[in-house]
């Protein structure tokens, strides 16, 4: 049997009126249940404080910050393995960090090097939803003097600790082509989790399919993968103060 509905009977005008403004609300409502779900997805507040390291620091990163930038990202090289076709001027590269920036599911950093305040890098948080408590890792690259030295590792430390530290979340991932063996075993050493792979997930800049391999890491793991990286930090930065 079907539940009566007032609202559904035949009653004089100012019923029906009534009914609609109860119906209203009801939208209204639902429609602030879901912006509110978005502002808890999103809304954690931004710091401005940067995340500091022994080698380096992350800083909130600025479409300002592509001219510092743009010698790295325009290295073939450093740019082999993003998704995304390599910016030819500064100009195209201000233009993505813009775009980056004023994504709100994003949280992107600039990599200062902290003895000389030089830009080396840029790392990211994407697809952040504190409702779900879980986030990705990308749009990570290092200028290429930077390689084999402890800034990367480090700055991953900083994320990784911001993220389940300050954001609280239970998981965060990291995703990676799957040509690109040197950053799979990267991610096997510190402790990741090859969750699978993606068939065909993505287009590379040079139009062939990839597929992506995904890692995780999940709060409870953290603390043995934050002794990893320390431990990694100071093996990686003790040769640079001899």
């Amino acid at each position: 049997m079907t539940a009566y509905d007032p609202c559904r009977a035949p009653v004089p005008r100012s019923g029906e009126e009534a009914c609609e403004k109860t119906r209203e609300k009801a939208r209204k409502k639902a429609r602030r249940k879901r912006i509110v779900t978005g502002h808890r997805i999103y809304s954690a507040p931004v710091t401005n404080q940067p995340l500091e390291g022994t080698v380096v620091r992350l800083v909130r990163l600025t479409p300002d910050h592509a001219e510092a930038l743009f010698p790295s990202a325009s290295d073939p090289e450093v740019w082999r393995w993003m998704p995304r076709a390599r910016p030819e001027t500064v100009d195209q590269l201000r233009e993505w960090l813009g775009e980056m920036t004023a994504d709100p599911t994003r949280r992107c950093f600039a990599v200062q090097r902290r003895d000389d305040g030089t830009v080396i890098g840029s790392t990211s948080m994407y697809d952040l939803d504190l409702a779900e408590s879980r986030t990705e890792i990308g749009a990570t690259w290092f200028d290429r003097s930077c390689w084999g030295g402890p800034y990367n590792v480090e700055s991953k430390l900083l994320l990784f600790t911001h993220a389940f530290e300050d954001l609280r979340l239970a998981r965060l991932a990291l995703r990676t082509d799957n040509l690109n063996v040197r950053s799979q075993q990267a991610l096997t050493r510190l402790g990741l989790v090859h969750e699978g792979t993606l068939r065909s997930h993505m287009r590379r800049p040079d139009g062939s399919r990839r597929d992506s391999l995904y890692y995780s890491l999940l709060a409870d793991e953290w603390p043995t993968v934050r002794e990893t990286l320390r431990a990694r930090v100071t093996a990686k930065t003790t040769p640079l103060l001899a």
